[in-house]
Formats: C-alpha cells, structure tokens, sequence
C-alpha cells in the first residue's frame, strides 16, 4: 500500500508539473491575436458576379472589416492573383466556367462556401430564328453569316462553345472577341430581325432584352445548371474565421441577380442596384450577421 501511494503521489506531481508549464506557456506566448479586419476581395467585371461581390462587401462592412475591391476582366489573371494572395477571396464557378483555372490553382487556393446557383450558358437565338437546335445549324450556315458570335477568348464559355463545335462537327467559324462586340451584333442583328447565333448566358438581362432561346443541346456538351462559390486564397478560413464564416451565411438566388441587371439596363447603376436589395432585405442581412463575436 505504501509503494502505491508513493507511486500515486509521484504521478500526481508529474501531472501538476506538466498543467504549470502549459498555463505558464500560455501567459509567456500572450493572447491569441486578433483576426485581421482589412480584406481584399476580387471580382469578375461580370453582370453576375458583381452583385454577389457587392452584396457580401456589405455584410462585411456592417461587421467592422474594411473591404478592397479589385475588378478583373480574365479569368487566368484573376485566379493569378489570388494565388498569389493579392487578392484574398474571389466569387468563382468552379465545377465548369472557371475549373481548368481551378484546377492549375487549386493547391494554393481553398473553397469557402457557396453564394448562388443557376448559371447556364449556351448557343442561342432570337426567338423569331426558326431554329431549336444545335444539330439544325449546319444545314443554317448560309443565312447565318456560317458564324457563331463569340466572347473573351479564355472564358469557359467559349471552351465549352470550342467543344461543342468539334463534337458536332460544325461548319460555322466561332468568333473570338468581347461581351460588348457580342452584344453589339447581336442588337443589331434584332433590329433588322436577322437571324444571328450567339454565346450567351443565364442570368443575363440579354435573354430578357432580345426574346433569345437556348438551342437544344442534345449531346450534353454544354454543362448543366451550375453553382457559385466564395473561394480564397490558401489559409483564409483558419485566418479569417469570422469573416469566412459571415461570408457563409449569404446566398443570392439567381433571379435575384438577374433583377438586379434589369435594373441597371433601365437606367441605374449597378452601385445603385445592390444598394437598393440591401436595403430591401435589411432584416435578412441583420440575421447573416448574426453570429458569434
């Protein structure tokens, strides 16, 4: 009984002996340090991804951090950036749009959460082109100019547009070009009631504008519906953990964003726009913020 007690005492004080060093560690290494309140946050300048940066900007500042917004117009140079942490979280589609820049990027970059989801893009016409189909363009090419009116040459849109001209052997030339020369012909094209082939996308207030109709896709080459994550640069959520986890709470459903457009195509700014959901959805954006300190 003596040795055990003796044994027992001694393990005692080894225990005690290891819990004063801990707390002793702790108060030398002082208290954990704060998180950081500046962030920089990139964006697409892109009818659906500006109402989303513009939306959780606004939940950021109404919970004390101090936001940057740095706008790009290509893809490889955005995902750039934020791998190399000069922006520190970007809205992406990355199952689709933006994969093969996901994929280059993805050991320096972390998905945070998803905000949206709805997009789908496609090869359209206005709804007066006796068109339905992808198949039917071929036997079409004449009256089409024998040309699909393309966009920034490195979008996903245009690589999938890409496949799907091999995959059904097409005999229009896809166009490169911009967002702005597309829909300049496009505009023109609907005034003279001509019939033209686009690349487009959904949400868009062009599908709404011009009365367009995606072409049936029967082989699937073109994605299905897809989502919209808030993604950042590696090491964000354990440094930010607030902050990923306000940014977690907001979601902006698809129509939502396509009203918003609408709205700029009638005369506001998309500055004006956002402000304007914010300020109807108050109460929502109240309860998003509504998290541990």
């Amino acid at each position: 009984t003596l040795v055990f007690n003796r044994r027992s005492e001694f393990a005692m004080k080894k225990i005690w002996k290891a819990i004063c060093a801990v707390a002793v560690a702790g108060l030398l290494s002082g208290p954990v340090q704060a998180e950081e309140k500046n962030i920089v946050m990139g964006t697409m300048t892109w009818e659906d991804l500006t109402p989303i940066t513009g939306i959780t900007k606004k939940v950021l500042e109404d919970s004390g951090y101090t936001v940057k917004v740095v706008e790009f117009s290509e893809w490889g140079i955005a995902y750039a950036a934020l791998s190399k942490g000069d922006v520190q979280v970007l809205a992406s589609q990355t199952d689709y749009a933006a994969n093969d820049y996901w994929n280059k990027n993805k050991n320096k970059i972390e998905k945070l959460s998803p905000v949206s989801f709805g997009l789908y893009q496609g090869l359209a016409v206005p709804s007066y082109v006796d068109i339905d189909s992808i198949e039917q363009l071929n036997a079409n090419s004449e009256k089409l100019g024998g040309k699909i009116i393309g966009i920034e040459p490195g979008s996903g849109l245009m690589s999938d547009a890409t496949n799907v001209v091999k995959a059904y052997d097409l005999k229009l030339k896809l166009v490169e070009g911009s967002t702005t020369a597309m829909t300049a012909a496009l505009k023109s094209a609907v005034d003279r009631k001509e019939p033209v082939v686009v690349t487009v996308w959904d949400p868009s207030w062009m599908t709404k504008k011009f009365d367009l109709k995606f072409l049936k896709d029967p082989k699937g080459i073109f994605p299905p519906l897809q989502g919209y994550y808030w993604i950042g640069h590696k090491g964000f959520a354990a440094e930010y953990p607030r902050a990923r986890e306000l940014m977690a709470s907001v979601y902006v459903p698809i129509t939502d964003i396509t009203a918003m457009n609408a709205d700029v195509k009638d005369g506001k700014t998309m500055e004006q726009a956002i402000k304007d959901w914010t300020d109807s959805h108050a109460d929502l954006l109240k309860r998003w913020g509504n998290i541990k300190k």
